[in-house]
């Protein structure tokens, strides 16, 4: 099926049902279903709470023992997988799997609704979500849906106020892990996401997307009065003070009001000289 080899009968027979999809252990539970025993039994751990794995420096217990041993290497700083080509180093072989696909451009994993390509396998099953529109992780606070429950366990950070994510280079603090990810950006200088058809480089996955539309010249913002469609959110929303009638930029000399912030400008220029 992929030529792919193993040393033992028995990791064949495992390797096979993902092609099959077979999934013969079940959780008797929920009945969720999954293709080892040894997955199986650390699934079944999420129904009694247990968590037997326990670092010793900060306490944070595991359900699984190769779960505690990644953990560790936030304490210890190792990262022993290494980048052959730019020497980029990582503390979990996969997270390197990953990385190998930015040199490559390979996206190995694509969606069989729209045909979108993926880098990993997380992202494909996260996109798949925006198809069916299900969102099955909700806060009980405000009643916001979420495709992931570590979406959900961030968000709750918004209520409670903790800020749990600290940059140990300005000690500024966040309340979710992938904004303080995009911050130490900022003190590294990292800029990994790379449009395809410019090589241009950008620090946020957001700022990338927004980019590609230069490209594609996707409009996905549309008024709801006129009809009338824009790239940018920022800018459909300057373009609804036409309709509504709103002036927000004030020049604070005259008491004058503009409904675009270029119009203010052009302003004190023809008063300034």
């Amino acid at each position: 099926m992929c030529e792919k080899r193993y040393k033992w009968r028995c990791s064949l027979k495992v390797h096979i049902r993902i092609h099959t999809g077979e999934r013969p252990f079940t959780c008797d539970v929920c009945k969720k279903s999954f293709r080892q025993a040894g997955a199986l039994n650390s699934h079944q751990s999420t129904h009694t709470g247990e968590r037997p794995f326990t670092c010793d420096i900060c306490k944070k217990s595991f359900l699984r023992l190769y779960t505690l041993q990644l953990h560790q290497r936030t304490h210890t700083g190792q990262r022993p997988f290494a980048c052959d080509i730019c020497k980029k180093s990582f503390s979990r072989s996969s997270a390197l799997k990953v990385h190998l696909h930015t040199h490559t451009g390979q996206r190995p994993y694509m969606c069989d609704i729209c045909n979108k390509s993926f880098k990993q396998f997380g992202h494909l099953k996260s996109h798949l979500i925006t198809h069916t529109g299900e969102h099955p992780f909700t806060c009980d606070i405000c009643k916001k849906g979420f495709v992931h429950r570590s979406d959900l366990k961030n968000h709750l950070h918004m209520h409670t106020g903790e800020r749990p994510f600290t940059c140990e280079v300005c000690k500024k603090s966040f309340s979710q892990s992938r904004s303080l990810n995009s911050h130490q950006r900022t003190h590294t200088g990292e800029r990994p996401f790379q449009c395809d058809m410019c090589s241009k480089v950008y620090r946020l996955s957001g700022s990338l997307k927004r980019h590609l539309r230069s490209h594609t010249r996707e409009q996905p913002f549309t008024c709801d009065i006129c009809k009338k469609a824009f790239t940018y959110r920022s800018v459909l929303q300057r373009h609804l003070h036409i309709h509504t009638g709103e002036q927000p930029f004030t020049c604070d000399e005259r008491n004058k009001s503009f409904t675009l912030s270029g119009c203010l400008k052009l302003y004190h220029r023809t008063h300034t000289g």
